[in-house]
């Protein structure tokens, strides 16, 4: 069956996404699979109901990064992303970020933080 919604998705969208790709199965219905830096299976989310705008949004959700133009740059916090670091790679970086932006000012920058 076709998919307008998602094939939409797939040609338009997938290339603004950093660490999402796109493996073409024939017959299969489209869903999206999770995978842990392992490559190990997390979780499978079926997209045939979803419409193109429902899709960019979940995946959105889930952390991935949208660039600008397909050969954007992503930033160095997102080269990983959506995977999150562990709690050990973070300690040693604070320190560095309180130099760099007062915290004052990171306050007023980052309300929702």
């Amino acid at each position: 069956p076709l998919y307008p919604q998602v094939k939409a998705f797939v040609t338009q969208d997938i290339p603004l996404y950093h660490n999402l790709e796109m493996k073409h199965l024939p017959g299969a219905d489209p869903e999206l699979v999770l995978l842990s830096h392992q490559y190990e299976e997390l979780e499978r989310i079926p997209l045939s109901d979803m419409t193109r705008e429902e899709i960019n949004q979940l995946v959105q959700e889930l952390g991935f990064y949208r660039k600008e133009t397909p050969d954007a740059l992503v930033p160095e916090e997102f080269q990983f992303a959506p995977a999150k670091p562990p709690p050990t790679l973070l300690l040693p970086q604070a320190p560095t970020a309180d130099k760099k932006i007062p915290p004052e000012h990171g306050e007023e920058e980052h309300p929702d933080l």
